[in-house]
């Protein structure tokens, strides 16, 4: 059985895990594993987000932000249990994932494997529109809860989307928008100025200190669209989807302004002006999300346009697809794009 160390000296009970290392949290921190009764390191060979948010569910410490190496949170002692780890992201322990074999490796401490989570477990539900929308609950005392929509906005939505690795808060729906939750009422009166890293770092009650009932459920929409590149504005730049909790271009076979106009809208950038192939603000890494898309220009979300589904790609990124929008800014109170 392999158990995850973060911050103690001596084998967790079964299930529970903590991380190692100079400023670690019990959220980040440096990965060590508990094998053959001897806690060990993981090397950084291959390392990357998939790897680190399979320890973050495996903590039930929230989504993946970092895949820090080469000993981030310091080096680690003695054995080095696992290298070239690769998961799928999927897998709901690290002991799933490929690798070479306990004690097989070529590496050296400097190498040691780390990883920063969001922190509080967070979880958005009953959306069925994309991964960055839903009812937001939080795990407190063993338990999922919600929170009150009293005080509910904007910025405090950026903070639940910056925890997902989300883009922008678009929305922060109140009123059980995506429907009402079940259970505990976990937080109330939250009030945030937008800049914090976590949500319970905001102003609020205490867990579980409320005068609501699931009614008031608070939602979020984040935008799982960013354009990233470009480097001129916030509204123009490499189209890049967030899908099974990593980011991934877009490949421009089909690409044209109808799709292009979709991810304007989305991103409330004002109409579009010009559609780009051939990664013309610069290739991308990692996955490509989708090939193929066909969009009538009136979708609401890319992925409602007809798509060769997620990871279905005959491409490189050499193939990215791009998009330069108007930077007019329609509704939003919190301002993402720029007039151009």
């Amino acid at each position: 059985m392999v158990f995850l160390l973060f911050n103690m000296k001596y084998p967790p009970k079964p299930q529970k895990g903590k991380l190692a290392g100079s400023g670690s949290t019990r959220c980040s921190g440096r990965v060590e594993v508990y094998h053959n009764n001897t806690w060990g390191t993981v090397c950084d060979d291959g390392w990357d987000l998939k790897d680190a948010q399979v320890v973050c569910r495996q903590l039930n410490c929230g989504p993946a932000l970092e895949a820090p190496r080469m000993a981030y949170f310091g080096a680690g002692s003695g054995q080095i249990w696992l290298d070239n780890v690769t998961c799928s992201g999927n897998e709901s322990s690290l002991a799933q994932c490929s690798n070479s074999g306990f004690g097989v490796h070529r590496c050296n401490h400097s190498e040691d494997a780390g990883v920063i989570c969001s922190g509080l477990p967070i979880r958005l539900v009953g959306s069925g529109l994309t991964t960055c929308s839903g009812r937001v609950e939080i795990y407190h005392n063993n338990s999922w809860g919600t929170v009150c929509g009293d005080s509910w906005d904007l910025n405090a939505a950026e903070v639940v989307c910056r925890q997902f690795n989300c883009w922008t808060a678009l929305e922060a729906p109140q009123n059980a928008y995506f429907g009402e939750g079940t259970g505990e009422i976990w937080l109330d009166e939250v009030t945030c100025s937008g800049n914090e890293s976590f949500l319970t770092e905001c102003q609020r009650s205490g867990f579980g200190v409320h005068d609501c009932d699931h009614s008031k459920d608070a939602s979020v929409i984040c935008s799982d669209i960013r354009l990233a590149g470009s480097g001129l504005t916030q509204c123009s730049g490499r189209v890049e989807i967030y899908h099974n909790n990593i980011w991934g271009t877009i490949c421009d076979d089909g690409w044209d302004l109808n799709a292009a106009e979709v991810v304007c809208r989305q991103l409330n950038c004002g109409p579009v002006l010009e559609a780009h192939q051939n990664a013309y603000f610069g290739e991308g890494t990692g996955e490509i999300w989708l090939d193929e898309v066909t969009c009538s220009g009136s979708e609401d979300f890319l992925t409602d346009c007809p798509n060769s589904g997620f990871g279905n790609h005959d491409c490189d990124h050499s193939e990215d697809a791009s998009v330069i929008c108007s930077g007019e800014i329609y509704s939003w109170s919190f301002t993402r794009c720029q007039i151009l």
